[in-house]
Order: C-alpha cells, then structure tokens, then sequence
C-alpha cells in the first residue's frame, strides 16, 4: 500500500451497530479500508455490548452508552511510522457488537423416547416438548469461546448446540425434581424450573445466561399410553367390575343386533349361540376379578367357575331358544334344515 492508499483511507470517528433483524448474536464491524480515528466514539445502544479487540487481544467491554476511544492504532502516526513497510500497519484492531436482549421463543423437544427411572413405574420412554429463552451474559467469554473472528454469528448457528445441551439435561431434571412421571403433567413448572437448574450452569460456560424453560408437554409413546390407560381404567372401576362387565356386554348388544341384520340364517344362529356365551363369561370373569380385589384364594373362584360352567345350559332356557328358532323359521328367516339342525344341537345338550 503507497501514500496515496493512505491518503484515501478512512477514518472512522463514530462506530455504532443499528440490528437490521432478529436472530444475530455477534456482529463484527467493517474495517476494510478503515482505521479508527484517535478521539473516536464508540456507541453502545440499549441491550447491546461491544468488545474492542487491539492487536488480537481483548482490550475491553464496553456497556451501554458513548465511550471515546484513545489507542495505539492512531492512523497518522502509525502509518508515518511505518513508512519503510510502504505505510502497511502492523496493528489491527476490531470492534464486535452483541446483542443482549433475550433470544425467546427457542425449541426443545426429544426426536426420540428417552429412557428416565420413575419410582412408580420403574425405566419409562417418555416424550417432552418446550421452549426457552437465553441471553448473552458475558460478551468476552461467548467471543473466545464461540463466535471468534466471525463476521456474523446468529441464533442458528448456536440453535443445534443449545438443543443438545437441553436434551442432555431432561434426566437430571426430572431426578432433581423427584416428581413422579404421573405427577409431572400438574406440575410441569416445578419441572421446568428443575431443568433449568441441571442446564444454566453449561449456558454460563459459554458466555450465556438461561432465563426461564417452559414445559410445553410430557407424554409417553403410544404403545405404553395405551398400557398406562388401561391401569388407570382398572383402577377406576375398583370393585364394580361386575357393573363394568354388565356395561361391556350392553355396548356389545347392538353390534350383535347389526350381525343378525347383515348376516342372516347362520349368522343369526351364531350371533345368538355367541350373546349367550358372552354374557354367561362375562358374569364368570366378573366373579373371578370380584373374588382377586378382595383377596379371595384363586382355587375357590376356579371351583366357582367350573360350577358356573356345570350348571348351564338349563334346560328352560334350551326350550325357550327352540321356540325362537321356531319363530325364525315361521318367518323365513331359517331354514328348515337350519331349523332341525340347530334343534337337534340343543337337544343334545339337555
């Protein structure tokens, strides 16, 4: 570079950094072609922070307001100085801006189950969704430890990190906490506030501060949510088991009802053959459930069972099933060969 690159260089008496946008962390002033002018002034807005590197090291921090800048790298004297190096200046320094404000809305969320220890359930796969909301704390640590000598360095970049760190973390919250999973769902605050405190101290580390995690969701997957459903729903019914059987068999009527609408001459047969089976189970199963919650020996309710199974069919309600195939026939709904044939099968039951 000759007298004449240093004559048209310009000389920079206020430095100052408008964000155009969101999601920028660090920003490095344009020096190209530019040399700081002794007396200058640097301008800190609100929710910003600048750092002025001097001959690649950190020289200060500043905060905000407007700060006169007085350094070695003084444009006149430097360059006639080093008039034998054809006026090139050996000194170089830099001035980084770093937005303070806080960076919200930021997603967390498990792609996959995790594996946690519940002290109800033992090893649970859950899922877990949120967000958070960080700021940068320490301007100097963030540019030694992160952005560097960057021109840019924004949200996204550090997003796939910060992601990891809170994953990572999901276990140790859930332990600090000591809430059971199925207390977590009313308590996702006390969980939220557990994992922010397992993860702000890697926040810190980085020059960052965590300000506040929210809880959006916790669920497991859907294999062990249907298991999940059906112990509450067992614990629910409690001892009625023998109205939830008798619910059950109700709900089932109609659907068997539609069979005999749809499927006509043996389909009606069995149908009705299945209903008779179904409720004469079903009252069995009740007793059997009944006889378990109070605690009763399970080789009496098996003998209880058998009897049960003994003493059906009788023989009235044999009769009385003839007499409505008997009407089923009259009305063409049978057959007569259907009609003798399912006769001839309950007869020999008696």
């Amino acid at each position: 570079m000759g007298l004449m690159s240093f004559i048209k260089k310009q000389f920079i008496d206020i430095l100052q950094w408008t964000e155009e946008g969101d999601g920028t962390l660090a920003w490095r002033y344009p020096m190209q072609d530019m040399e700081i002018q002794y007396g200058g002034q640097l301008v800190v807005r609100e929710s910003q922070m600048a750092v002025f590197v001097n001959e690649g090291q950190v020289a200060d921090v500043f905060g905000p307001g407007t700060h006169k800048l007085s350094t070695q790298t003084l444009p006149v004297l430097t360059y006639l100085k080093n008039w034998d190096k054809l006026f090139e200046s050996p000194f170089k320094s830099d001035v980084y801006f770093f937005s303070t404000r806080q960076q919200i809305d930021q997603r967390w969320g498990t792609a996959q189950p995790i594996t946690i220890r519940d002290k109800d359930f033992g090893a649970v796969r859950l899922r877990a969704f949120g967000n958070f909301a960080y700021r940068i704390a320490d301007p100097k640590k963030f540019h030694t430890e992160i952005s560097g000598t960057r021109e840019k360095y924004t949200v996204q970049d550090l997003d796939g990190q910060l992601r990891g760190m809170m994953l990572q973390h999901i276990a140790d919250g859930i332990a600090q906490s000591g809430i059971p999973f199925l207390d977590l769902a009313a308590n996702q605050i006390e969980f939220a506030k557990a994992m922010q405190g397992a993860t702000a101290p890697f926040f810190e580390a980085l020059g960052l501060k965590l300000e506040s995690i929210t809880v959006q969701s916790v669920s497991l997957p859907e294999e062990l949510q249907k298991i999940l459903d059906q112990k509450i729903g067992m614990g629910m019914i409690g001892q009625n088991m023998g109205q939830f059987m008798q619910y059950q068999t109700a709900q089932a009527i109609p659907k068997m009802a539609e069979g005999v609408a749809q499927g006509g001459g043996g389909g009606v047969m069995g149908d009705a053959m299945g209903l008779g089976a179904g409720v004469a189970m079903g009252q069995v199963l009740a007793q059997q459930m009944q006889a378990g919650l109070a605690g009763t020996n399970p080789a009496v309710v098996a003998a209880q069972a058998q009897a049960a199974a003994a003493a059906a069919p009788k023989s009235e309600d044999v009769i009385a099933l003839i007499e409505k195939l008997g009407d089923l026939k009259a009305k063409g709904i049978l057959s007569d060969e259907e009609f003798a044939a399912k006769k001839a099968e309950l007869l020999s039951k008696l």
